[in-house]
């Protein structure tokens, strides 16, 4: 039996950085989460049931912001439950890091790839994710100062 991989991440560049990946999601049995917003209605044409979407929110929406978060820890928890994953691999952002935490109670491995848009910085993501990840890939050999157990990747580009 193949791996139970769950692939998650916000949408925009993270989620572009995710699809990267795709050539290697059929080696698995794999499903693929992330906002849903109109940009990636296409998703459904492309991973036709293995694509499933959380609430799309960010931390600019103020007001409704912890709602929204609130309510994808329950979709995630929904949806961990649905695949229980053996590996869970994320580019980041906020929808990933509830379930990155599901995981890790649960057991799965969890690998987080810190987006290629930092050079110099960590991410709010990153920082949540580093001391519980499994593998912590870095796409930037300069960042390998700022996570020391990191593993430098290279770009997914």
């Amino acid at each position: 039996m193949s791996k139970r991989v769950m692939f998650i991440s916000s949408t925009g560049g993270h989620l572009k950085e995710l699809l990267q990946l795709k050539d290697m999601f059929s080696q698995y049995e794999y499903c693929l989460i992330t906002e849903k917003t109109k940009s990636n209605r296409y998703l459904k044409d492309s991973f036709k049931d293995r694509v499933h979407f959380l609430i799309y929110g960010t931390k600019h929406h103020i007001l409704s912001y912890p709602f929204k978060l609130l309510l994808n820890c329950f979709i995630s928890l929904f949806y961990y439950l649905k695949y229980r994953p053996d590996y869970i691999i994320t580019t980041g952002v906020h929808t990933a890091g509830p379930m990155c935490c599901i995981g890790k109670i649960f057991g799965s491995k969890i690998i987080y790839i810190e987006t290629f848009a930092n050079m110099v910085t960590k991410t709010s993501t990153g920082k949540l994710l580093y001391p519980i990840s499994d593998l912590f890939v870095v796409q930037w050999e300069s960042m390998k100062k700022l996570y020391p157990k990191a593993e430098f990747g290279g770009w997914i580009f």
